[in-house]
């Protein structure tokens, strides 16, 4: 390959949150001649509905570069705007599904960074789903896009181990910053092969049904269940969660209403059985909650239309015998 082409390889960036713009500003820090980047368009927030940029376009109006936000990203005038970069590489980094219009445009093609060790965990949720499988172990990995949602060749892939106190926001950090690490060698890998070494995912795995999934995470998967599920499980649940979008504790009131309480923090205390499924008491250090087996002492706690709080000192100012029990 001809090098003087490889070292001003035209790069578009296609991202949104904070983790990718983490990973556009490792990109433009070493160097990389990046052509645009491309984001969500503006989205109303606050009491105002203001209309505010993503973290994406933040950074990139920040460094000058040119900033695309289509509302429809097979529109043509945005096809023909991205075409008329003439990019070498398109770079998907938490984004919207792409279609082959966009990522077949680059003759060097289009890679994702995904937040797992593919094909485990294909999805738009694979850190919180590690957290909630037990996983200790979990990565990054870049691959071309194809027609399906992650499932294209694999380019690298990187380990990341998870501690036994593993949140779902410690995880994002270290995968952001593995994951930045990975981009670049996986540029430097296109940019140094005419013919990129990639692996075709059916060669990773045996039973492609066995392998887990990463949905998108709704309510219903945020619900701690105290009565019908054990320490190990719940703790899981709150940590996956936290700090965003957080576990929901459901407490059963003695007048027959429901609180949903938020929880950020907890303790897994897996052999404590003095309490019965779903039974909770006030304690020096937290709200202890009984499990089907083991407790979970509750530490950092919200309640509704409230900021977040110690569990400790909840009993300040809230009757806790009010609380027939916590599902």
């Amino acid at each position: 390959m001809n090098t003087t082409i490889a070292k001003d390889l035209k790069i578009v960036f296609l991202g949104t949150p904070d983790f990718a713009t983490h990973i556009l500003r490792r990109i433009v820090d070493e160097g990389y001649n990046v052509v645009a980047a491309v984001t969500m368009p503006d989205k109303p927030a606050g009491r105002g509905h203001k209309l505010h940029p993503s973290s994406v376009k933040a950074y990139a109006v920040e460094q000058g570069l040119p900033v695309l936000q289509p509302e429809r990203l097979k529109d043509e005038a945005f096809l023909s705007e991205l075409r008329a970069l003439g990019a070498d590489l398109f770079i998907v980094v938490a984004f919207r599904m792409l279609p082959k219009e966009v990522w077949g445009m680059p003759h060097r093609g289009t890679f994702n960074l995904h937040a797992s060790l593919l094909p485990k965990y294909r999805g738009a949720a694979p850190i919180q789903h590690a957290i909630l499988n037990g996983e200790t172990v979990t990565g990054v990995t870049t691959f071309f896009l194809d027609e399906q949602i992650d499932t294209g060749q694999v380019l690298m892939r990187r380990e990341v181990g998870l501690t036994s106190q593993e949140t779902g926001g410690s995880l994002h950090d270290k995968l952001m910053t593995t994951g930045a690490d990975l981009v670049v060698e996986t540029i430097e890998l296109i940019r140094n092969n005419e013919v990129v070494p990639s692996t075709p995912q059916p060669e990773m795995y045996e039973d492609e049904a066995s392998l887990p999934q990463a949905p998108k995470i709704f309510k219903e998967d945020r619900l701690l269940r105290f009565s019908s599920c054990t320490a190990v499980e719940v703790d899981r649940r709150i940590r996956a969660m936290s700090p965003y979008p957080s576990a929901i504790a459901t407490w059963h009131m003695v007048d027959g209403t429901d609180i949903e309480v938020k929880v950020f923090d907890a303790e897994l205390l897996p052999h404590d059985t003095s309490l019965s499924a779903g039974q909770m008491k006030a304690t020096k250090e937290g709200l202890l909650v009984g499990t089907t087996k083991g407790a979970i002492l509750l530490k950092t706690i919200q309640m509704p239309s409230k900021r977040p709080i110690r569990a400790r000192d909840l009993a300040n100012g809230f009757d806790l015998s009010s609380v027939a029990k916590v599902f």
